[in-house]
């Protein structure tokens, strides 16, 4: 076939995926009411939470599992006669319909022990081995932990005070991502019924108008959400033939994160509590998959000095869909800490291979890394559309490719022998505020 008619098939196809994708919505169908928090905050954590398979099957799906099972079978089949087993566009497609079959599993698991069979299917477990590496995800989790729980991270968090009301953040949030997308590309929203701070939209942002923020969050909600959630949105909205690449199953969950996570860190937008929140949900996850029920979890991370809400929100999130009695559990919030170590590795690869021209595919859409090469060979003939919103450090590569060079150059240094040189030196300094909360204190004097 030639390229236009090869490239409209690409457009059915990738419609009629998006069309059946549509009613599932995963967290809609795990959500908890929001009077089981002060429920079980009223009474100390001493009682588990009402939430069982018979709670979850008053959440209606918003599909029939058979009929909606049936038409992404009958999509693959669809792709694989019209494109060939062989395409790499098609087998894209058909990955991500595999996907959505095991979502429609996972659903109607809700609350049983294959629940968590499935979740680990889709997002993984905390004992898998990071690609390329023999530590596991929780190893690398509890060294974070540790890394970020220093005294020194108070230190630092201390200038930063929640302040800021949602109404307010909505403002400043909307100004801030005015300077990066087109007008009227993006809307930022108050919200009451998400169990996060904020959560991104297709074309939006909502923000939880029950939380209070800093500045330093609204930072990192411009680059997590904005520049990379629903800057992906777009791109992939934009896309002449591949539309599908505005939507996101499970497959490209840690890519996603893990590169909204890894865009706070490059603009220095994060923070060591920001950072040891994605640690220390690996550590749930994993406490729960091995069988620590829904109480354990929370009194351990209370025992750890977290304040009781965050303690519940960080248990909520891992036990919502499955079992409060432990083993099977929701791990997507592996993600974010997997999703950004391969993303690191994947930049510090493709300079290292020297192909950082690729680099910028990571923003084209809901992908995959291992997706990336195919879209860029089609790239390249003309049925992927590049990026649109890319990040500046993405769009001029010259940096960045200094930045990770470094990075990938100084890994042959032997870094316990030079910690323990330095270490030698900090030891007898004394744990005090950071030096530039000194030269402020001067200054207001």
């Amino acid at each position: 076939m030639n390229l236009a008619d090869y490239q409209q098939r690409v457009r059915t196809l990738s419609d009629r995926l998006i069309e059946l994708q549509k009613p599932i919505r995963i967290l809609d169908a795990i959500k908890w009411p929001a009077s089981t928090k002060g429920r079980f905050l009223s009474e100390a954590g001493r009682e588990m939470p009402l939430i069982n398979q018979d709670y979850y099957r008053t959440i209606n799906l918003g599909f029939e599992p058979d009929v909606l099972r049936d038409r992404f079978k009958d999509l693959r089949k669809q792709v694989r006669r019209s494109l060939g087993r062989a395409d790499g566009l098609g087998s894209i497609m058909c990955s991500t319909i595999v996907q959505y079959l095991l979502v429609i599993e996972l659903l109607c698991a809700r609350g049983t022990p294959a629940f968590g069979v499935h979740s680990r299917a889709l997002y993984g477990s905390a004992r898998d081995h990071l690609r390329g590496d023999r530590k596991t995800l929780r190893q690398l989790g509890e060294n974070l932990c540790e890394i970020f729980s220093l005294p020194a991270a108070d230190h630092l968090s201390r200038p930063y005070e929640r302040h800021i009301p949602a109404a307010t953040a909505v403002e400043i949030l909307q100004t801030k991502l005015g300077n990066y997308f087109q007008p009227g590309d993006i809307r930022v929203i108050l919200s009451d019924g998400i169990v996060s701070d904020a959560a991104a939209g297709g074309d939006y942002i909502k923000i939880n108008q029950d939380v209070e923020f800093t500045d330093i969050d609204l930072q990192v909600l411009e680059v997590h959400e904005g520049w990379v959630h629903v800057g992906t949105t777009l791109n992939g909205r934009k896309q002449p033939w591949a539309s599908w690449l505005s939507v996101g199953s499970p497959r490209v969950t840690a890519c996603q994160e893990g590169l909204a996570v890894l865009m706070e860190t490059l603009t220095f937008s994060s923070y060591p509590h920001r950072a040891l929140k994605v640690s220390d949900r690996v550590v749930a996850v994993d406490m729960a998959e091995q069988g620590a029920d829904f109480i354990e979890v929370y009194r351990f991370f209370v025992a750890r000095g977290m304040r009781t809400e965050d303690a519940w929100k960080i248990t909520q999130r891992v036990f919502r869909g499955g079992t409060l009695t432990g083993g099977s559990v929701f791990t997507k919030d592996l993600s974010y800490l997997r999703g950004f170590v391969e993303n690191v590795n994947f930049i510090r690869s493709a300079i290292h291979s020297g192909v950082p021209e690729i680099l910028p595919m990571l923003f084209v859409g809901k992908v995959t890394l291992d997706d990336i090469p195919i879209l860029y060979q089609h790239y390249l003939e003309g049925t992927i559309a590049g990026p649109h919103y890319i990040p500046a450090m993405f769009r001029d590569l010259n940096g960045l490719y200094v930045w990770f060079g470094f990075a990938s150059g100084i890994s042959v240094i032997n870094m316990a022998r030079v910690q323990k040189h330095f270490h030698e030196l900090f030891v007898g300094m004394p744990k005090v505020a950071p030096l530039y909360e000194k030269v402020i204190d001067s200054v207001v004097d």
